[in-house]
C-alpha cells in the first residue's frame, strides 16, 4: 500500500467516526490499567461486566491490595485466565503503591515493569489515559495491518512500527481506536464485511467480500 493509499484508508475511518474511544469502562488511569490487563484473551463486554462490580469495591491500588487475590477473584472468574490476572493485578497494585505513590506512571519503561503489563497494555494506557501517540497492536490490528497492506509485519512490533510510519501525524492520537474497532466489527477474522467498509477503495486485500453471503432458505 502506498503512502497516499494509507492516508486515504485512515482518513476514511476518521471521517466515519470522528470521536472514537475505547469500549472498556474506566474512570481513572488506574481503572483503565486494570481493565486492559484483564482484557487479554477476553472481550471488552466480559471485562466491563466484571469491573462494574469490581470497581465499586476497589478502584484504587490501595483498595485492590486490601481486597486481595481471593476478593478480586470473586469478580473476575468469568474472564479467561482469571487466576493469573488476579495475581498480576494485586502485584501491580502493590508495586504502584511501593514505587509510584499509588499513581499510574505516564512512562513506558515504568509501565512495562509492572507485573503482567506488556507493550500492548502500556500503549493503550499511554494513549488513552495520557494522550500519547502510541499504537496498541492487538489481534484485530495485526490482522488488519497485514490483510489490507496498511502495515504488513510478521510480529505485532513490526506492525506497530509500520503504522507509526504510515498513519498521518495528525491522526496518530486516535488511530489505534479506529483500527481496533474496524478490525472488530468490519474487517473480521472469518470474513471481512467489505460491502460496508468505508475504506475499501484504498485497501489492497485481493479477496474482498463485496456482497453479504446469501442466507439459507428457511426450512
Amino acid at each position: 500500500m502506498s503512502a497516499a493509499q494509507a492516508e486515504r484508508f485512515v482518513r476514511a475511518l476518521a471521517e466515519a467516526n470522528p470521536a472514537p474511544k475505547t469500549e472498556l469502562a474506566f474512570s481513572s488511569p488506574y481503572t483503565l490499567l486494570v481493565a486492559v490487563a484483564l482484557s487479554a484473551q477476553a472481550t471488552d463486554v466480559s471485562v466491563n461486566k466484571a469491573t462494574a462490580t469490581l470497581f465499586r469495591e476497589a478502584d484504587t491500588p490501595a483498595a485492590m491490595v486490601a481486597l486481595g487475590e481471593e476478593g478480586l477473584a470473586r469478580h473476575i472468574r468469568s474472564i479467561g485466565l482469571w487466576k493469573g490476572k488476579a495475581r498480576n493485578v494485586i502485584a501491580l497494585s502493590r508495586q504502584l503503591l511501593d514505587q509510584h505513590g499509588g499513581e499510574v506512571p505516564a512512562d513506558r519503561e515504568a509501565l512495562e515493569a509492572l507485573p503482567g503489563v506488556g507493550r500492548k497494555t502500556a500503549n493503550v494506557v499511554l494513549n488513552v489515559a495520557f494522550g500519547a501517540e502510541a499504537m496498541a497492536v492487538d489481534t484485530h490490528i495485526f490482522r488488519l495491518g497485514n490483510r489490507t497492506g496498511l502495515a504488513p509485519g510478521k510480529t505485532p512490533r513490526e506492525v506497530e512500527e509500520g503504522l507509526m510510519r504510515r498513519v498521518p501525524p495528525d491522526l496518530l492520537r486516535d488511530a489505534h481506536h479506529w483500527l481496533i474497532l474496524h478490525g472488530r466489527y468490519i474487517c473480521k477474522a472469518r470474513m471481512p464485511e467489505c460491502w460496508h467498509c468505508v475504506a475499501r477503495e484504498a485497501c489492497n486485500y485481493g479477496d474482498k467480500v463485496l456482497w453479504p453471503p446469501a442466507k439459507s432458505p428457511a426450512k
